[in-house]
């Protein structure tokens, strides 16, 4: 975003979910030059050593907010901490996601990436709404795999989102004809349900500003956390570094860049989808229909309407 659109106040804070590693690590630190930061993570460890190298500088703040996105009790009572901290809010990053490669299922049995990825943010992003000034701004780090279109997604063998509904999506049961390949159904379908919610909400919520960033394709990065040594080895060593060279792709530095200007953006519209150079992009034809995006909404309302706030949840 151009320097004269982003906020410089030290009196705002911002919320960043997945703030442990790559993109989020780095969305983080840049964040700390524009305030107070809320970082939101499952592993307590991993948030207290990025919450110390915030703190550590001299102007720096971060106040870290356990919270596992797969169990949705828990991501209220994370929201309810949130609240609780009583800081000035500025905006809300859902930048917590992953991408499994094999068979899963959370306690409760759902599907970890579309509860991780989609119904855990949307969780939070509900409760944390009504305690968002307006003009605020609510960003989703989304990603171009949804679109059955996108070449270079196709490539790698995605084949688009495959949204039904949002229940069977948390059995993990996708639309046929999807991709060969363990997991990209459930990833391309939480993406899609995403970025479903950006354009969704920035029409029925226009208090608030409501953005969707692709960020690129980062090898080396944790989302791929469950992949075989030999993978992860290969794309740390010898694919990141290649990345800057390489159309659609990108780093954990240039997105972190990306997605913090994006979130202390002060444009006034909303609904705006960015890619990996912070130029207006279009998802997928299905997900533009605003009947579809609307049924997404509803349908994710529905289901975690059925969740109890004390007891794990399932499906019927």
């Amino acid at each position: 975003m151009p320097p004269s659109q982003r906020s410089t106040s030290p009196a705002k804070a911002w919320i960043i979910t997945g703030p442990t590693s790559g993109i989020g690590r780095r969305t983080a630190l840049e964040l700390a030059k524009h305030g107070t930061v809320v970082l939101v993570g499952r592993d307590p460890n991993k948030l207290n050593e990025v919450e110390a190298e915030i703190n550590a500088r001299p102007e720096g703040h971060a106040v870290s907010v356990v919270c596992d996105f797969s169990y949705i009790p828990g991501v209220r009572r994370a929201a309810a901490q949130i609240v609780a901290l009583g800081l000035p809010f500025a905006g809300l990053l859902n930048n917590a996601g992953i991408m499994t490669t094999r068979a899963d299922r959370t306690a409760q049995g759902w599907d970890p990436s579309f509860t991780t990825n989609h119904l855990g943010p949307f969780t939070l992003t509900e409760a944390l709404i009504p305690h968002l000034p307006e003009g605020a701004n609510v960003v989703f780090t989304c990603s171009g795999v949804e679109d059955p279109e996108r070449k270079p997604a196709v490539t790698a063998g995605f084949r688009g989102g495959r949204y039904i509904s949002a229940e069977a999506s948390a059995r993990g049961e996708w639309q046929p004809g999807g991709s060969s390949k363990p997991g990209f159904d459930a990833y391309a379908t939480s993406k899609q349900a995403n970025l479903a919610t950006v354009l969704a909400l920035a029409r029925e919520t226009p208090k608030l500003r409501f953005f969707a960033v692709e960020p690129g394709f980062n090898p080396g990065t944790g989302l791929g956390r469950d992949a075989n040594a030999a993978l992860q080895f290969l794309a740390k060593y010898l694919l990141a570094p290649l990345a800057p060279l390489i159309k659609y792709w990108s780093t954990p530095k240039r997105a972190g860049r990306l997605l913090a200007g994006v979130l202390t953006s002060q444009s006034h519209q909303s609904g705006v989808y960015y890619d990996e150079n912070g130029k207006p992009m279009l998802g997928s034809a299905q997900v533009r229909d605003a009947a579809f995006s609307d049924r997404v909404v509803a349908e994710t309302r529905a289901l975690l309407a059925q969740v109890p706030s004390d007891t794990p949840e399932t499906v019927q």
